[in-house]
C-alpha cells in the first residue's frame, strides 16, 4: 500500500544540480559545511560568504544554473559598486 509513498523523491526546485564528480568545489563546500558545524547551523553572516564561494564555484562550472544572489537569499556585492 502507502509503504513506498514516503519515500518519494523530488527533483530540485531550480534546475539542474548534477554531482561535482571531479570535486572541482569540494574545498569550497567543505569549508562552508565546517562554518555551518562551528555555528551550529545558524544563518551566521561569514558562512554565508562561503556558501555564496561554493555556489559561485558551481556556476562557473557549469554544475547548476546561474541565479540571482537575491534568489539564493545571498546578499549581492555588486550593488554597492
Amino acid at each position: 500500500g502507502n509503504f513506498n509513498r514516503r519515500f518519494k523523491t523530488f527533483p530540485p526546485e531550480r534546475g539542474s544540480f548534477p554531482l561535482d564528480h571531479d570535486g572541482e568545489c569540494t574545498d569550497q563546500m567543505q569549508k562552508y559545511l565546517k562554518c555551518l558545524q562551528l555555528v551550529k547551523g545558524n544563518n551566521a553572516p561569514n558562512c554565508r560568504l562561503l556558501a555564496k564561494s561554493y555556489l559561485g564555484c558551481r556556476m562557473d562550472n557549469k554544475l547548476m544554473d546561474s541565479t540571482s544572489w537575491d534568489l539564493l537569499g545571498l546578499p549581492d556585492d555588486d550593488k554597492n559598486k
